[in-house]
């Protein structure tokens, strides 16, 4: 790990001093291979430590994290490939209604879509507010959630995906662009967006299908004005914000399992674990790390906004973090190789970086994902 602690020059191994942490002589300089085994060896231990606990919680139905437990209704379809089963995360309507409706409502989502292969799982909101579905303690939850159909269940990290009906799709709206480095692909249905942006949605395909006649909270016309959105957006970035958007001009709220169509388009869907562009825009729930970049724990801001490239050894970074840190992979640059950074069109940091086991163990630290762990890791500090 490297950490540098003046933006104000031209950083070159050669000509910076460097705040390097008191391990550095540590296990510095893996290989391409040695850093691989690592991350799996790590990975490993970390998961096994507990794989006990998330066995009873789905044996239970019921995932426990920040505070709050969910529980869960489960079916399982079709025969997994080789690569793992798919997981759908389905997300119920209601919303600040008794917990009386909002239990009907999760028992008739379990109902709502069959998918030819995979866990289909709808979970009950913790809570019976308004916005259940993008309260604070959701994405831990998710996150404990993936992990434990993951490394329990045999779940492919590259297939799993979100959607929600009604209350639901709001919860689409919201934690697609937050979460989008955990799913392949997000489906709303019938839902409204409130205050979030579609910029985050730029490395998660991402579903709209809306009943024309659902006129309450203006759905219908938020969904044409997304679609609009979203087809600019991606017309200015080819290579990103991919769509789907359905509004049946007759149907209203409720679109009689019309929206079932979108189970071919999901399924066709893979997670792109190291994308080659990222834009990050932090929502009022924030996060320390989206696909390779990261911010300090602590630093992490509402509203925040970073678009970050890759173009052959060379990285771009555009935006004002205080602090940026890059959780690199061989899949994402050649590590064997001098790397750039450009920030804001200043040179900060030129070199070759090294994999290391602190390193990895951070990165998994942080998040228990194997496809995005990181062997070396650039703490950029303004």
């Amino acid at each position: 790990m490297l950490r540098c602690c003046s933006l104000g020059l031209l950083m070159s191994l050669a000509a910076t001093t460097f705040c390097l942490p008191g391990s550095f002589a540590q296990e510095v300089g893996l290989t391409k291979q040695a850093a691989e085994e690592a991350i799996e060896k790590v990975w490993q231990r970390r998961t096994s430590d507990m794989h006990t606990v998330w066995e009873a919680e789905l044996a239970n139905e019921r995932i426990e994290a920040a505070g709050k437990a969910m529980p869960l209704l489960v079916k399982q379809f079709g025969t997994a490939p080789a690569s793992g089963a798919a997981l759908y995360i389905s997300m119920h309507g209601g919303g600040g209604a008794p917990a009386a409706v909002n239990d009907q409502q999760w028992r008739n989502q379990i109902r709502l879509y069959e998918p030819e292969e995979g866990f289909y799982v709808a979970p009950r909101s913790p809570t019976n507010t308004w916005n259940l579905w993008h309260e604070s303690h959701i994405d831990a939850l998710f996150d404990r959630l993936i992990l434990a159909f993951v490394v329990c269940k045999g779940v492919d990290p590259n297939r799993i995906y979100i959607m929600g009906y009604s209350a639901g799709g709001d919860g689409v709206f919201q934690l697609a662009p937050r979460m989008s480095d955990r799913f392949a692909a997000a489906a709303m249905m019938a839902g409204h967006p409130n205050e979030t942006s579609p910029d985050g949605l730029r490395n998660i395909p991402f579903a709209i299908f809306m009943g024309g006649k659902d006129a309450a909270y203006n759905r219908n016309k938020i969904a044409e004005q997304w679609k609009v959105q979203l087809a600019k957006l991606a017309e200015e970035d080819s290579e990103g914000y991919s769509h789907f958007v359905q509004i049946y001009p007759d149907l209203p709220h409720w679109m009689s399992g019309k929206d079932r169509e979108v189970l071919p388009w999901m399924k066709e869907k893979v997670r792109q674990p190291w994308p080659r562009k990222i834009v990050w825009l932090q929502d009022d729930v924030t996060h320390e790390r989206m696909y390779w970049l990261g911010v300090p724990e602590g630093q992490a801001k509402e509203r925040t906004r970073i678009v970050a490239s890759v173009t052959d050894q060379t990285i771009t970074i555009v935006g004002d973090a205080a602090a940026v840190n890059l959780l690199l992979n061989d899949q994402l640059i050649d590590l064997d190789k001098p790397i750039s950074v450009r920030w804001n069109d200043i040179q900060v940091f030129e070199g070759k970086v090294e994999r290391r086991l602190d390193s990895i163990e951070q990165s998994l630290e942080q998040r228990l994902d194997k496809q995005l762990a990181a062997s070396a890791i650039v703490e950029l500090v303004r």
